[in-house]
């Protein structure tokens, strides 16, 4: 479980976060949605333990974050909207080298590694380097990267980028199967099709605050509107007071 109180966050005179507080359960999908400049980068490197909060709290499985961040780490994996490849290395090289910076027995990991290439459908990628892969191929090199240690929670932040429809319809059962396995995850994307497909809760920021947070239908209703981009517009209002 990931949960955030009353995160605050500036830089200078530019307030990033001012408040934010919500829960990503065990077990649940829980979709971030918010324009360029909400506050959602932000939210998740402080959950990340890569920045630290002015004020507020966030605790994954029940640890503060700022307190234990290495702790937090080995709980959690984290799909950056850069995917930070090495292009010089294999699929199989990358899941063994993040794999062993994660603790992962080394039998255990080429264990790992092969259930990873099947469930992503990437075994003829094993042994080939990343140079050269497409957005997509590189993406799932990326996913793999982040549950061969299988963490308890997981960030994906654009994960369907680059993916044809084919990978991404087996992306999304990929990510259903690890929360219907008991996995908290955060999926924070700009595609709303994805969060109506993906998520059981949707939490809406804009100028640095949650606004919303609700099913899809709880939004709408909210909204009074009768799809979810339509909702996601008028919830965030005129998106002044936006940060970079």
């Amino acid at each position: 479980m990931i949960e955030v109180h009353d995160l605050h966050k500036s830089y200078g005179a530019i307030h990033a976060v001012r408040g934010a507080s919500f829960v990503a359960h065990t077990g649940r999908i829980t979709g971030i949605l918010g324009p360029n400049g909400a506050g959602k980068t932000t939210t998740l490197r402080i959950i990340s333990s890569l920045v630290k909060p002015d004020k507020g709290t966030a605790r994954v499985d029940g640890i503060d974050v700022g307190a234990e961040p290495l702790t937090v780490r080995s709980r959690l994996g984290v799909l950056p909207d850069s995917r930070g490849l090495y292009p010089r290395l294999t699929t199989r090289e990358h899941w063994r080298y993040f794999g062993r910076l994660q603790g992962v027995e080394r039998e255990q990991l080429e264990s790992r590694i092969v259930d990873l290439a099947r469930l992503l459908e990437v075994v003829p990628l094993l042994d080939r380097r990343v140079e050269g892969f497409s957005q997509g191929e590189r993406t799932k090199v990326a996913i793999g990267r982040v549950l061969v240690h299988e963490p308890s929670n997981l960030i994906l932040d654009e994960a369907t980028n680059g993916l044809d429809v084919m990978s991404t319809r087996a992306l999304r059962s990929v990510i259903q199967n690890l929360a219907a396995a008991g996995t908290a995850v955060l999926f924070s994307t700009h595609i709303m099709q994805e969060v109506a497909a993906l998520c059981q809760q949707i939490v809406v920021f804009a100028a640095g605050r949650v606004v919303a947070e609700g099913t899809a239908e709880e939004l709408r209703a909210k909204a009074d509107r009768d799809n979810l981009e339509d909702a996601f517009v008028s919830l965030i209002g005129s998106g002044e007071g936006l940060v970079a």
